[in-house]
């Protein structure tokens, strides 16, 4: 069931009580699917100063946020929107499919504590799956494509040798089908959007989908893990 069913379900059971409860009990569902254990980049982008950015794309961003705010050495996690145009960066018009846009998510972080090939690996491992062409999951189109959108040539030119890596290592059943390219603007999604696992672990679409990839980035990536996720507002937590 795609996050958009999962809302007209959620309407649905506020308007008319238990006749959609029990619609919901019966709908299908999509688990998230298992990570995959892929060896870490040969190479790797050199030790700098300072904050760095990088802009990753792996479907709903809900997900994709969830895993990097729990993600040490990460210093801040955004959900938004890459690939289109300002006046076209709300969640509306980007769910039509046909704003160039990609759900995305502005990962910023401390290379000091992290580097950016250990990003790569995480988003390649647990946070989405890399060989889903226009899709992840449950959810269809070309907003939810895999995209990692760089603010460096030499971010690019890890990121590419690492693809490479990948599909030679034969580590997925079907080639990588991530699109790799400067980040030409990142537009931060609507409040309602920002720290959403956090803020509803049980909303059904979050823990059939996406609480899985936290739980896989703890057990792969432990000491990469922090239980405290770095949050983009003060949020009060509610199931």
């Amino acid at each position: 069931m795609s996050r958009r069913q999962f809302r007209r379900l959620s309407l649905c059971i506020a308007t008319t009580g238990a006749l959609a409860i029990a619609a919901l009990a019966v709908a299908p569902t999509f688990a998230a699917e298992d990570a995959v254990v892929i060896p870490a980049p040969a190479m790797d982008a050199k030790p700098a100063s300072g904050i760095q950015t990088v802009v990753l794309s792996g479907g709903c961003f809900w997900g994709v946020q969830g895993v990097f705010q729990h993600t040490a050495g990460v210093v801040s996690a955004v959900s938004g929107y890459s690939g289109g145009s300002k006046a076209t960066a709300q969640y509306e018009t980007v769910s039509t499919g046909t704003t160039g846009h990609a759900e995305s998510v502005e990962v910023k972080y401390d290379p000091s504590k992290i580097s950016y090939g250990k990003l790569l690996q995480i988003f390649f491992s647990v946070a989405h799956n890399p060989t889903e062409l226009n899709y992840q999951g449950p959810d269809r189109g070309t907003q939810y494509r895999s995209a990692i959108f760089t603010t460096s040539d030499e971010q690019k030119k890890v990121a590419d040798a690492y693809i490479a890596q990948l599909n030679a290592a034969k580590v997925y059943q079907k080639p990588i089908v991530t699109k790799v390219g400067p980040l030409q603007g990142f537009y931060a999604a609507e409040a309602y959007h920002q720290d959403y696992l956090t803020l509803h672990p049980s909303q059904p679409y979050i823990a059939y989908n996406d609480i899985p990839k936290v739980e896989n980035l703890k057990k792969l990536f432990a000491a990469n893990y922090t239980e405290k996720p770095t949050l983009v507002g003060a949020a009060k937590v509610t199931n």
